[in-house]
């Protein structure tokens, strides 16, 4: 105790001794004892005061907002542009990708209608074929002598088949010169027949009827000459007059042509019979200009031959004649896209693989614009009159490819290729445009100079913040610096934070050895753990105690044996913690002794499956057990703690 007392007495001195030499210190290199700030010292001439590196801060701190500021404007402007442009982006993909389900709507349309349109042709010269082979066969003739009967009833349907709404179809017989003389008298004498069954078919439209027809018929194979005049056909070569047709009239308001017309005069059935009768299977024509009163349209003729016999094996077989179908392209697209929106309107150019033409009703370079209104179609020009800005999301189709032996067609000739070029028009475009990109970039504007201002505020009400807070320091500075010289100020501070460190390990070993602690009576720490976040789940049977006053203790037993296992079972399942069973109380946690981070929600799933099954198992022991069994509720409460 003595030694103890010593050691301090011997710090005292010597604390004692070092005061006495701090105020024994020079005047003039220390503070005066009026309690000015000291100068710095010779020895250390770089030395910095607190007031020196608290302004140095402020700059940095300023160059950095202001660096922050530049950051942030050139961000809203980039942002402002990138939302701007990513939008516009989003809006061209939606109308790109519509288009594309427009044209491929009208793609997919187009060859299932082309596809119809060649079968059904073929079916309907199978047709006549086969008949013909019986008919004439009974009547000990041959061909051309032959009228295929129900003609205009079998050509509509066929004309419905292909969906267009001016249809065009004509029976074409082969007719040599030594049989013309006797075909012509056959015809005439079938040529009234055929009017009065066509007129009670097709109706008495133009006030055409089956006399006046027979009245103008022309009693010989005839064509046109140069000056429009009807003249006989020469007397050369193989004959092809039209034997019957559909309609009685070709446009709308035009009557049709009286039979006999010799449809080798027409330039482009001339080509397509050359071409049929060599490949001896259907042709597609290059596309014409078709004239009538008013009307002027583009389209095509296809030549399907009709053969002696029906075997479609024998390669003998012999073309007798043909079936002409006119197709009027406009007719084709207006049912072509089955989009029924107006609004939606596509641009389809419509190419042929031929060679330029010379003919005077034909296109010259087999081109014909196209523009479809939904279910409606209008003919734009004779060329390819598509904007060529769309040219990048175009979509082509070949819908037209006969796939012919083209060593067999005759030289001079062209069985041609059609394509569909399908593109978007400036209507289509301008309703995917809407004011998203102005309005969102605005909306970016609009934040990110909010977030500046609001930046530049709280920077504002730091600033004095810091700046009251500063001026505090410097004048708590002065305050020490006017009373301790540097130096004695320096280690102030430094045993000031040794001394608070200090006494927090004092207090951490007082409250280790204090008699506050926490340790059990036996100066054991008692063993239990804590679980922050738990949840309790207390149940007990409602109306227990009334319905197991009227049980034998059996029955009772029964009850309780059933209903604790049933939720054992449950909480087996759910990792559910049986606490205790007290009387008709059960007790369980979820999250002990394993943690579960969703111990509520497991809680509750057990909750609601044990009142599931509370509900069952007195229904099932009603009988057993009394009526009012059934009458038992389990009532649950959860408690749940999260730290």
């Amino acid at each position: 105790m003595n030694g103890y007392q010593q050691d301090m007495t011997d710090r005292g001195e010597n604390g004692a001794s070092l005061h006495s030499k701090q105020t024994t210190l020079d005047p003039e290199s220390d503070s005066s004892t009026g309690g000015d700030i000291p100068d710095p010292s010779p020895t250390n001439p770089q030395e910095n005061t607190p007031l020196d590196v608290a302004r140095t801060e402020a700059k940095n701190v300023f160059r950095a907002k202001v660096f922050a500021t530049i950051i942030l404007l050139v961000a809203v402007c980039v942002v402002a542009t990138f939302t701007y442009l990513l939008v516009d982006a989003q809006e061209r993909r939606n109308f790109e990708s519509q288009f594309t389900g427009y044209a491929s709507e009208v793609v997919t349309v187009s060859r299932e209608t082309t596809g119809q349109l060649f079968n059904a042709l073929d079916a309907f010269s199978v047709s006549i074929s086969s008949q013909a082979a019986m008919e004439l066969e009974l009547l000990n003739s041959s061909w051309p002598f032959y009228r295929f009967p129900d003609w205009s009833v079998r050509a509509q349907r066929l004309a419905e088949l292909t969906r267009m709404e001016n249809p065009y179809v004509s029976f074409d017989v082969i007719v040599r010169q030594d049989e013309r003389k006797a075909w012509e008298d056959f015809a005439n004498g079938e040529y009234p027949f055929e009017y009065q069954y066509a007129v009670e078919k097709e109706g008495e439209r133009n006030g055409m009827r089956a006399e006046d027809l027979v009245n103008q018929t022309i009693p010989f194979i005839y064509q046109f000459d140069s000056s429009g005049l009807l003249v006989p056909s020469p007397a050369t070569g193989d004959l092809l007059p039209v034997f019957q047709q559909y309609p009685l009239e070709v446009f709308p308001g035009m009557p049709a042509m009286p039979m006999g017309y010799n449809a080798q005069a027409y330039s482009a059935v001339r080509d397509l019979f050359r071409i049929t009768r060599a490949i001896k299977s259907v042709a597609v024509g290059s596309f014409f200009i078709y004239l009538g009163r008013g009307t002027k349209s583009s389209g095509t003729e296809i030549v399907q031959p009709v053969f002696d016999r029906a075997d479609t094996a024998d390669e003998d077989r012999k073309v007798v004649g043909i079936v002409s179908l006119r197709l009027h392209w406009l007719d084709y697209f207006k049912n072509l896209f089955h989009g029924g929106d107006s609004d939606v309107r596509l641009i389809v150019v419509l190419k042929n693989s031929c060679p330029p033409s010379r003919d005077a009703l034909a296109i010259s370079d087999h081109v014909v614009t196209y523009q479809i209104d939904g279910s409606n179609a209008i003919v734009l020009g004779e060329k390819d009159l598509h904007d060529p800005k769309f040219d990048s999301i175009e979509v082509s189709e070949t819908f037209i490819d006969l796939d012919v032996d083209h060593s067999k067609v005759p030289d001079g000739l062209c069985v041609p290729t059609s394509t569909l070029h399908i593109y978007p028009s400036e209507a289509l475009e301008k309703k995917f445009e809407t004011h998203n990109r102005t309005i969102y970039t605005s909306v970016v504007v609009v934040i990110f100079s909010f977030t500046v201002l609001v930046f530049l505020l709280y920077d504002f009400v730091v600033a004095r913040l810091q700046k009251k807070v500063m001026d505090r320091i410097n004048k708590q500075d002065m305050i020490v610096a006017n009373v301790f010289p540097s130096a004695i100020r320096d280690r102030l501070y430094q045993a000031q934070g040794n001394a608070l460190q200090q006494s927090q390990m004092v207090d951490q070993s007082t409250n280790s050895a204090g008699t506050d602690n926490e340790m059990g009576t036996m100066g054991a720490a008692p063993l239990a753990d804590l679980f922050p976040n738990t949840s309790v789940v207390f149940a007990d049977i409602a109306g227990f105690t009334s319905w197991s006053s009227a049980r034998e203790p059996q029955q009772v037993f029964i009850l309780l044996e059933n209903i604790y296992g049933a939720l054992d079972t449950i909480a087996n399942r759910f990792s559910i913690f049986k606490v205790e069973t007290v009387g008709d109380c059960y007790v369980a946690a979820a999250g002990i002794p394993d943690p579960m981070e969703n111990h509520a929600l497991i809680a509750c799933m057990f909750a609601r499956e044990a009142l599931k099954k509370m509900k069952k198992i007195t229904h099932q022991m009603e009988v057993s057990l009394g009526p009012d069994t059934a009458a038992l509720d389990l009532r649950i409460g959860i408690h749940r703690y999260d730290s």
